[in-house]
Formats: structure tokens, sequence, C-alpha cells
């Protein structure tokens, strides 16, 4: 079965109708859904490629303010085979000329981390869906703006958080729903990557090849960079709090009520480009944000979350996910379940696999082969799919406003506490109370459930 194939009746969305309006809901749905871009960088092509690859899908128009995006993206449209789309290019408002087309159902916004909040205001105040690369918004003010506007618009807004659609977290989310695990009592889970080659290079190439950063690099590098300098806090806190936010039924019977944020010292960055090229300037610069930033976050029903940004120093790639309840635990790092009185021996761990072969998530055993080549494993075809079935069938997405932003307010949250020397910081409430009473219906649909 090629990827390309048209899903006729996939049904991912619905995470509860709180925003949409029931005539939009039941309003006929397009064959197509009509997509616009703005911002075809990296990350942006990644989801041009899954764009591309389906019948139900137009894309309409992309924006761009550097041409070297632009241009990749031209080429790689017509060697796909596919007319020329119209471009917006300019000044950092170009995209909103690419708002004003009236033959454009949703957007995909991957730009830098600062366009977020106002580009997706404009597109939902424009009528259009909104699909963002994670981070929603730089202060909590922002994230409240994106909540209701969203409310007030009737727009839904997803964050495109990919790691919650990965195999084994995944399978895992089955797993708790279960009650394998037990009562859910702690979880973990982070940002744990070695980044330092896509926070500098050489200005030729992505990733890595040099120490250059902002003007004189590319990609991630010309931005990502100086929220490193400028920034002590977990700035990348989504891929692990999404997950972790499923696991716990935050926003449906449970919600974050405060954090508290410690930092180490910055040292990684520095000597990593001192390493390559000693005597540097970069190597020089004070950088703020702590090689190891650690969130504890406490849940209105008990349970504990604890998120790791750790991107600054040599390591392994792991997200670091641990779920435990009172009748066991999986663990990330060295790919281990137990479970009381059903693991092969007592206290010891079985390998993760069997027990996720076991409980491989519906959705996937469903749908592994249209996410065949899909990058990051699979999961980035999950949740673009995602997006793209509820546009289609003009329903709720299935992570909606009010988990967008829970998980990306972590940011400023995180900041506020460790500028407060460690202070404990309430949580803001998006829900408005309505958390008491919504249902968690994340994956549910077309699952077997």
């Amino acid at each position: 079965m090629e990827r390309r194939q048209f899903l006729k009746t996939s049904a991912i969305a619905a995470a509860g109708f709180s925003i949409l309006p029931s005539g939009r809901l039941f309003a006929s749905a397009p064959a197509k859904v009509r997509l616009g871009y703005i911002g075809v960088g990296a990350r942006g092509m990644s989801h041009i490629a899954e764009g591309l690859l389906r019948d139900d899908v137009e894309i309409v128009a992309i924006c761009d303010t550097q041409e070297s995006s632009l241009k990749i993206c031209r080429e790689y449209i017509a060697k796909k085979g596919h007319a020329p789309v119209k471009e917006y290019t300019g000044g950092l408002d170009a995209y909103k000329k690419l708002l004003d087309h009236k033959d454009i159902d949703a957007v995909i916004i991957a730009t830098p981390w600062q366009f977020h909040h106002p580009q997706a205001i404009d597109a939902m105040k424009a009528g259009k869906y909104v699909g963002c690369e994670v981070i929603a918004g730089l202060t909590v003010e922002d994230h409240w703006d994106i909540v209701n506007t969203s409310e007030k618009t009737g727009i839904p807004y997803m964050t495109l958080e990919n790691v919650c659609y990965r195999r084994d977290v995944m399978a895992a989310l089955n797993m708790v729903r279960q009650d394998l695990f037990g009562e859910i009592i702690h979880l973990e889970g982070g940002y744990q990557h070695n980044l330092r080659g896509v926070l500098f290079n050489n200005g030729k190439q992505y990733y890595g090849g040099g120490v250059e950063y902002g003007p004189k690099a590319l990609s991630e590098a010309q931005w990502r960079t100086q929220f490193n300098i400028d920034v002590d806090g977990d700035i990348y806190p989504t891929h692990g709090a999404g997950p972790c936010m499923h696991y716990a039924n935050i926003n449906a019977g449970n919600r974050f009520t405060n954090l508290v944020s410690f930092s180490t010292k910055a040292k990684g960055l520095a000597a990593y480009v001192e390493e390559l090229s000693p005597g540097h300037p970069n190597a020089k610069i004070h950088y703020k944000n702590g090689d190891v930033t650690t969130t504890m976050i406490n849940c209105a029903n008990g349970e504990t979350v604890l998120l790791s940004h750790d991107t600054h120093l040599p390591r392994p790639y792991s997200l670091g996910f641990r779920v435990q309840g009172t009748k066991g635990l999986w663990m990330d790092v060295n790919k281990s379940v137990y479970i009381d009185h059903k693991s092969k021996e007592d206290d010891s761990w079985d390998p993760a696999k069997e027990w996720f072969d076991k409980y491989d998530h519906p959705l996937w055993k469903k749908y592994e082969k249209f996410a065949e080549g899909a990058g990051h494993g699979g999961m980035d075809w999950f949740v673009f799919n995602a997006f793209v079935e509820s546009v289609k069938q003009k329903r709720q997405t299935p992570i909606d406003v009010y988990d967008s932003v829970t998980m990306s307010v972590i940011t400023p949250l995180s900041t506020k506490s460790l500028k407060e020397g460690n202070a404990s910081v309430a949580f803001p409430d998006f829900t408005k109370g309505k958390w008491k009473e919504r249902k968690n219906t994340f994956a549910l649909d077309d699952s077997g459930f």
C-alpha cells in the first residue's frame, strides 16, 4: 500500500468540541484540504514533503523571507511533478498576503519561535485552521492570546507535536488505558539530544561543520542559538510534556497546578566552540541557558511530572520517558518494562519491545504502511495526517488549543521560576475550569477501544 493513497475513512481527530460551533462541525467537508505554508525551511520542507504525498491535500501557497528556502521548496515541488504554487516573500509581514487567500483552508506554521504567536493569531482571524510547530508563544500572555482567539473565532489551533505519535509512546498510552501500569503516580520525559551541530554550522550546510550562528549560519542556527544565549529555562518542553499530558489526562479530569525549575551552569556550548575553533569569539559568549534544566510539575490528582532539557552536552539521543504506576513502569532510557506479577521475573526488567509489540497502539497497526519512510520514524505522518483529517472533516484537532498552550507555556513559567530563585510558579488553567468535565479522547477514534 503506497503512502500517497487517499485515506477516505481515517478519523484520527476528536479531542472534544468545546471550540468549534456546531454549524462548522457538521458542514460539508471538502474533498481536498487546501494548505498554505508559512515557513519552508528545514522543518517546513518536511511538511511540504508530507503534503505532496497525499491525494487529499493541495498546496496552494508558500511563504518565506529567504529566497534560498523558497528555491529549495520550488525545486522540490517541481521534482515531484507538481505545478508551481503561489509564493510570498519580502518583509516579515509577507505571510499576511498568503492569509488573504480565500481558497486556503489551513496553514502550517514552521517559522522561528518568535513569529508563531502573531502568525497564528492572524491565521485564526482569517478563518484558517492552524497547525503550528512547537512553542506557541514566548510569554504567558501570548498563550492566553492563542486561546482567546481560538475561542472567539471558533478556529482550532494544533501544536504539531509529533512525539505524541511516536510508536512506543502510543504503545505505552495503550497500556496506561488498559491499566497495565495501574494508577499513574509519576511521569518523566524531556528533550535530551546533542544539538550542538544544530546550533552551530559553517554557513554552507544546515548542520555542523563550523561554529557560526546568526547571520553567518544557515537554518536553525540563524535564530535558535540566540534563545540559548538569552534565556535560562526549559526552552523546548513539548516533546516530553505532550505524551505525559496524555498519560495523566491533563486538561481532561486533571491539570498541572504548579512547577519549579532548576538549571545547571552553562559550559557545554562554549566548550564545543572552543574545541572546534580555539579562540573563536563564540567560545567567549555567556550562554544563559543552563546545560541541563530540570522542571518538576505537580498535578491536581497528585501525580508528579519531571521534565529535562539537555541539549548542550555530548550524549546519545533520548527523550527519557518514564511511566510509573502502582503496578509497574516503563523506562525509555533502558528500553525496559516491569509489570508486577506479570514480568518474567520479580524485580527484573523485561525488554520493552516484548510489551510494546503486544500492546502496539491500534492506530499504528492500522496505518503503519502509510507512515513508512516518513520523518522521525513515521510519527511525522501521523501528526500531519491528524491535522489534515481534522480540517477535511471540519472537526476539532486531537491536540487542541488547550493542550497546545499547556505544553508550550512551560517555557515562560520555567524561566520565571529560575529568575525567582527556583520559586514555585502557578500553572494557568487555560480551560477555565472545563478540565473537570472534559474527557481524554486523544487517539481514541478508529482505535478499536
